[in-house]
């Protein structure tokens, strides 16, 4: 599964699956890996607002647990208020681009992030590195390599 809209589909149904009773802003994200498998998160709320998680930290720690944090090659996140279609594409947050930054440096490589809203839409492709310049993380550290 190359296609970036099969990829936003997966996003999107992994977002059915949000646990979002407080912003009632579901997210969804899936993951390509080397193998053409695909692993997904969602949002996860907590009422302790802090400890919340966000989709594509979910989807990436899911990755690392089955010793795949090296071989995702893709991204596709949407998100957008539940019950209203929204088709603004959702891009990632700062946290999740660090998270997803520690994947491509493992990895040894660029990731393609596709973006896109809850109801549809416009399907943005960035790279990583675009949204996350001069970033810092393993390799720095002497750990993996740069993208």
């Amino acid at each position: 599964m190359t296609d970036p809209e099969a990829l936003i589909d997966a996003a999107r149904r992994a977002a059915a699956h949000a646990h979002a009773p407080y912003s009632r802003f579901a997210v969804g994200a899936a993951l390509l890996l080397t193998d053409g498998s695909v692993v997904t998160g969602t949002n996860f709320e907590n009422a302790s607002y802090g400890l919340s998680l966000c989709a594509e930290t979910v989807a990436t720690a899911t990755a690392n647990a089955s010793g795949r944090l090296g071989d995702i090659v893709a991204v596709g996140i949407v998100g957008g208020r539940m019950g209203e279609g929204d088709t603004v594409p959702v891009r990632p947050c700062g946290r999740c681009r660090q998270v997803l930054n520690e994947a491509a440096q493992i990895g040894r490589r660029e990731l393609t992030v596709h973006c896109s809203g809850l109801g549809g839409g416009t399907i943005e492709t960035h790279r990583l590195s675009d949204l996350l310049p001069h970033a810092f993380g393993p390799a720095d550290l002497g750990i993996g390599g740069h993208a």
